[in-house]
């Protein structure tokens, strides 16, 4: 089976349960295959990045296997607004945030409510620069953990969403973001829109951020905020002193 998002944002958890961990987040208009069902719950494959995790059965529409595969071969439109309006024929709106996908609104097979959308869009693929332009959009945005949305956002999903914006694929998680790209030796090799990741102690990745010029960072740390990058990582002028280690600076484009 396959469905469509047609809520601004639902959870996306590690198990069938509200009282599961939210590890990501399904935004209005992406498309997804459904892996198992039991009463409540569909287990979900969302065709972007191939990210698996189980979301309430409720918060979908149904789809055909022939429009998923319609949205799987269409370019991606995006909202380029911080917060957008869908409208319906009966009045009622729908809000979506930055980077929801509005590709199905022109298939009427698809959009079977009719929805209608009188915003900015973005589509197409985008110069490197342009993706510091896209980072600030965020600034300030809450940490969610699993958040992938102005409202809440975590830092694999906050570089993901900016990288999307432009119209480049990164993976869901920093880990496995950390496995795309090239390796950079240095800092001074990086170029603005580069990723840089930082590890635990037992080496693990923990954690992405978008470089900057000048040695400074974007990521999402409590917020989606700035910061000094040195060669042993992040700065926080407030709290003085590194609160991430570097492991890689890795250039995506």
């Amino acid at each position: 089976m396959f469905a469509i998002c047609n809520l601004s944002v639902i959870p996306m958890r590690s198990e069938p349960s509200d009282r599961s961990e939210i590890v990501s987040q399904v935004l209005f208009g992406e498309h997804f295959e459904i892996l198992e069902q039991d009463k409540q719950w569909s287990k979900i494959k969302i065709h972007f990045d191939n990210y698996e995790g189980w979301i309430d059965s409720k918060q979908y529409q149904i789809i055909s296997k022939e429009d998923y595969d319609i949205l799987c071969d269409e370019a991606l439109i995006l909202n380029s607004d911080l917060v957008e309006y869908i409208s319906a024929p009966n009045n009622s709106l729908i809000p979506i945030t930055l980077g929801a996908s509005l590709s199905f609104l022109n298939h009427s097979e698809i959009n079977t409510q009719n929805y209608e959308f009188e915003g900015l869009k973005i589509s197409g693929v985008k110069p490197k620069s342009d993706l510091i332009n896209t980072a600030y959009m965020y600034l300030n945005a809450p940490y969610l953990w699993g958040g992938k949305s102005v409202f809440g956002i975590d830092c694999s999903g906050f570089t993901q969403m900016v990288y999307k914006l432009n119209g480049y694929k990164l993976l869901r998680d920093a880990s496995q973001q950390a496995s795309q790209g090239e390796v950079l030796s240095f800092i001074e090799e990086s170029e603005p829109g580069d990723l840089a990741f930082f590890d635990n102690e037992e080496g693990k990745i923990i954690h992405v951020g978008i470089m900057l010029e000048n040695n400074y960072i974007i990521h999402a740390s409590g917020k989606v905020r700035i910061d000094r990058l040195d060669h042993l990582g992040i700065y926080n002028a407030e709290l003085n002193r590194h609160t991430h280690r570097l492991r890689v600076i890795k250039k995506i484009i």
